[in-house]
Parts: C-alpha cells; structure tokens; sequence
C-alpha cells in the first residue's frame, strides 16, 4: 500500500461520518495489515494478535514524551505538558508504579463492593425519575449521571458541582484523540479543552485545600495523608491523578452502558432475556466491551526498537492500536461482527493489559451490571425510538443521544 492509500485509510478514520459505524472501516484497516507513516513515526495496528503482543510488550511506554515527535516539538519551543503534570495512566515505571500503588487502595474488592448499595439506590433513583415519561435518553437520563456520580463520591466532590465537573470530563475526553499523532495537526477546540482542564485543576486544588483543613473518608484526603507521610506525593501528582480519574472512570462507562443498551435494544431478545435474569448482566457488559468498546484505540510508544509480526518500530515512533479492530478480528473469534453473551470465550482488550491494565474495572463492571440489569427489569418492552446520535470522539467513541420508548 503507498503511502497516499495508507493516509487517505487514516483520514477515513478521523472522518466523524464513520461515528456511527466504525467497523466496515477497521475491516478494510485490518486487512491492509500494519501500516506505516515513517513522515509521522507512526505505525497503526488492527489485528488482535498484534494489539495484544504490543501491549504485552515490556518496551511499549505510554509517556509520549518519549516520542520522536514530542521530542522535536519541544526543541522547538513547545509545552512538554500543556495540560500540567499527567495522570499515571500516561506515565511509565517507576513513577507510574508509584502512583498506581497509592490509588489502588479504592478500588480493591472490599471498597467497590461496599459502593454497590449506593449504586443500586442511584440507578433506583435516575429510573424513577424517567418512569413516567414514556420514553428517556439513556445517555442524558442514566449512562452519564451514574458514573459522574460515584466517581465524585470517590473524590469527595459536592453535589452541587458535579455538572461542571460532567462538561469539563467531556471536552477532556476529546484530547485523547490521536489528531496530532496521525495528522501533525492540532485538532479544532484545543483552546476550550485546555481552558477545561485549567479550570479543573484549579477546582481540585481549592477542594485539597479544604481537606488539609478538614480531611473526610475520601480519595483526596487518603492522597493528602499519603503525600503528608512523606510518600513523595506532590499535590501536582494528586491533582493530575484525580483529574484522570475523573475522566478515565467516567466516559468510559457512559460508553460502555450507553453501547450495552444500543447493542440489546437492536436484538429484543437479548433484552428480553436479560429482564428475565438479571445475572445476565455480567456477560453482557463483557461481550460489550468486545463488541464495541467504549475505548476504542490506545497508544503506545516504542521505548526501545521493536519488532511486531514482522514490522520494525524504531525506537521513538508511536503505535496506535486499533482495539475496535482488534475486537472484531474473524482471525481471533468466531463470528466477531454478532453480538453474542453467550459465546463460549469472551476475550478483549478493553481494560488493558499488563501494568496499564484498567484500575478501574471492577467499578466499571459493577457500574455496568447494576444499570444493565435494573433498566430491562424495569422496563421490559423498551424498544430504540430513534437512530443514535454520536459525538465527535474518536478515543472514547460514544453517543451524544440514545432515545428509547417504554
């Protein structure tokens, strides 16, 4: 494939025309094997066996200061972190093992699981609040005030202010999107995201403030405590970890709810059956997360020369994996483009895999399963009432409306 074929696939790929349904085109990506852009030092990966032998690779970092392109933007004058300090998610060894280590703490087994009484009366809740209008926007009215919700409860943020933080976590989500990685081109609304997210670190510093004075049972005041008791914590690094988990924990599972109940509400059995056994749910937020997943590509960089399946990354050079691809791959499953909770092996990459693999997922299931299985209870003959509407994301690729009739 030249390179004007392999530029004119990518741009087919940031088109938002494609939103709606991605996967004819992660076809015809895949089936062009890797892809390079030696202009770009980018080389994109569809397959599964590829995705997952990159991310299993101990050379594959997620700092994208290690990049050759950021590396020569920055001799150029360039911000190395325009946003400020990252989350650890973006980071590597040892400062990622670090942090990882001191979050991890809220989310082990015993404090997720004590989260679920409050999840179930909050999804209670936002139903009763649509019962009696006949038809709701599952997004609007419960995929995206769910996990704003608890993930605020994590951080101890107010009520009062989780609508501020709703809209600063979707303009923040769209800076995942790979446009200068692909393009060398910064993407159009970069001054709104980064007024967002300014403004969202200068609201987390005022509430660590708060704690200092008067700590709670919450994750920003473990974190103070952890940074106090000399852990080499800084409040950038609080700040930046706080701000990822907002983000991270919160757009992914709008889009992974939001996706279940679309990939149901067009086959009724499934629906149907998931009313009927509620412990349904699990499987279908698994098979969800395959299907179409809520993160739809991640990137890595070459911290060292690689070599995968034949294709030599030079040290530098970033590798964009298409995990939406990768999932529908007929290589790896047997009929990849069926929904289908009950196959034999649910496997994907949705979380992650390795040291990066998603902190957060026991929470995100939970989430999940909980609104899974309390909507089609609820309401048993729900049916789509219009077409989806989605956002412009590519990252974490999701509906902005999903309107079912009850």
């Amino acid at each position: 494939m030249t390179t004007a074929d392999t530029q004119t696939l990518l741009g087919r790929l940031l088109d938002p025309a494609n939103r709606a349904d991605p996967y004819p085109l992660y076809a015809d990506l895949r089936a062009a094997g890797p892809l390079s852009l030696p202009s770009t030092n980018l080389v994109v990966f569809s397959s599964f066996a590829d995705c997952d032998e990159v991310l299993r690779n101990p050379a594959s970092a997620s700092d994208r200061l290690k990049s050759s392109v950021a590396q020569r933007e920055i001799a150029a004058g360039a911000v190395a972190r325009p946003f400020g300090a990252p989350g650890f998610l973006f980071l590597d060894p040892p400062d990622h093992t670090r942090l990882r280590r001191l979050v991890s703490s809220a989310f082990v087994p015993r404090v997720v699981k004590a989260l679920e009484p409050d999840i179930v009366a909050l999804v209670d809740s936002l139903l009763d609040t649509v019962a009696a209008k006949g038809e709701f926007d599952a997004v609007a009215d419960l995929a995206y005030p769910l996990p704003v919700a608890v993930i605020c409860r994590l951080l101890g943020v107010p009520l009062e202010d989780e609508p501020q933080f709703s809209r600063a976590s979707a303009l923040l989500a769209q800076s995942l999107d790979p446009f200068i990685a692909v393009t060398g081109q910064s993407a159009q609304g970069f001054e709104q995201r980064l007024e967002a997210g300014l403004w969202l670190r200068e609201y987390l510093r005022e509430l660590i403030a708060g704690r200092r004075v008067e700590p709670r049972d919450d994750l920003i005041s473990g974190l103070i405590a952890a940074e106090e008791a000399g852990d080499q914590l800084t409040e950038d690094e609080i700040v930046a970890t706080c701000n990822l988990l907002l983000v991270a924990g919160h757009e992914t599972t709008v889009n992974l709810i939001a996706n279940a109940i679309l990939a149901m509400l067009r086959r009724p059995g499934q629906w149907a059956r998931l009313a009927a056994d509620p412990q349904r749910a699990s499987v279908v937020a698994e098979e969800t997360l395959r299907y179409d997943p809520p993160v739809q590509l991640v990137v890595r960089i070459a911290a060292e020369d690689m070599t995968i399946n034949g294709v030599t990354v030079p040290r530098g050079d970033s590798m964009l994996l298409l995990l939406a691809a990768a999932h529908r791959d007929p290589e790896a499953f047997d009929r990849p483009d069926e929904f289908d909770p009950d196959r034999p092996q649910i496997r994907h990459l949705g979380f992650g895999k390795g040291p990066h693999f998603c902190l957060g997922a026991p929470l995100a299931r939970m989430e999940a399963a909980v609104a899974l299985s309390a909507v089609t209870t609820r309401f048993p003959d729900a049916r789509l009432a219009t077409d989806p509407v989605y956002k412009s994301n590519l990252t974490l690729r999701g509906m902005e409306t999903l309107s079912v009739a009850i």
